[in-house]
């Protein structure tokens, strides 16, 4: 199991300084990855500063040499592809070949879209999806790219220079599970970062519901493929050893691959000193 650290890009966080210093600091603590969220607007931040993630991660990419970044997640509905494509690429460059593309419909869909006149239409926003992923992979190749798709139209265009990573960067598909559909999504690609209803951003879900999420990502991602795929589940783990073990054990039975370490949103998830003193101690033990 690997371990990463999830913060927001409000509040304390919107200032790259700072996720500069707290990517050091988890570099230097032994954790593996640092995710930023990806918002512009937030009803329930109202306020707050927020930060641009590719400018926050790019100072963290500076700061650092091991540790792997990106977002979790980047709503690729309200992106367009060819500006997306430019920043993971640029990114995966700076960091010398350390980004993870984490990718989802982004939310809530009425403040994220709605307040800009962006559609909000579930069903467009999936097509949105779908389409913006496949572009970007086809960006990434460095190959010429002609489309003429529902939402997006392209005319022999190739994007240079290509990301470190080859064919592309890693790309994490995320969703509310039991929702089905995003985890389908998900089986297409390299990993799974579900939401749980029943155990929101920075709870535990029950094991029973990540064994039920690992079967149903596995039947459809077929047997035939034996390249990594990462399922990636989330909340507040204790530092104390026996009660890592008692929490991540299950879980790693379960087919889990990497913790990633969140607070809720009433427990300081934008404040920097909690979250920096979770850090320093370092990725769970057991």
């Amino acid at each position: 199991m690997r371990f990463s650290v999830n913060i927001p890009n409000f509040g304390d966080f919107a200032d790259a300084r700072t996720v500069a210093s707290l990517a050091a600091a988890a570099e230097e603590a032994g954790w593996d990855a640092l995710f930023v969220w990806d918002h512009v607007v937030h009803t329930k931040r109202t306020g707050k500063s927020f930060g641009d993630p590719w400018m926050l991660l790019t100072a963290a990419a500076l700061a650092t040499t091991r540790i792997r970044l990106g977002t979790l997640v980047t709503p690729v509905p309200r992106r367009r592809p060819q500006q997306v494509a430019r920043q993971v690429a640029t990114l995966d460059r700076i960091s010398g070949g350390r980004v993870i593309f984490g990718a989802g419909l982004g939310g809530p869909v009425e403040d994220e879209y709605g307040s800009f006149g962006e559609p909000t239409d579930p069903v467009v926003l999936a097509e949105l999806l779908d389409e913006g992923l496949d572009l970007l992979a086809r960006y990434w190749s460095g190959e010429p790219v002609t489309h003429q798709g529902r939402h997006h139209r392209v005319e022999d265009v190739t994007l240079l220079p290509t990301p470190v990573q080859r064919p592309r960067v890693p790309v994490w598909i995320a969703g509310a599970w039991p929702n089905r559909r995003p985890m389908r999504r998900a089986a297409r690609w390299d990993g799974a970062v579900p939401l749980f209803k029943s155990a929101w951003h920075g709870r535990t879900p029950p094991v029973e519901e990540v064994r039920d999420l690992v079967d149903y990502v596995r039947k459809h991602r077929g047997t035939e493929r034996n390249d990594p795929f990462e399922i990636v589940i989330g909340g507040a783990s204790p530092a104390a050893p026996a009660r890592a073990r008692d929490l991540l054990g299950p879980l790693i039975e379960a087919g889990c691959t990497w913790w990633d370490e969140r607070r809720t949103f009433d427990d300081g998830v934008d404040l920097l000193s909690p979250v920096l003193r979770r850090v320093e101690q370092g990725p769970p033990a057991f």
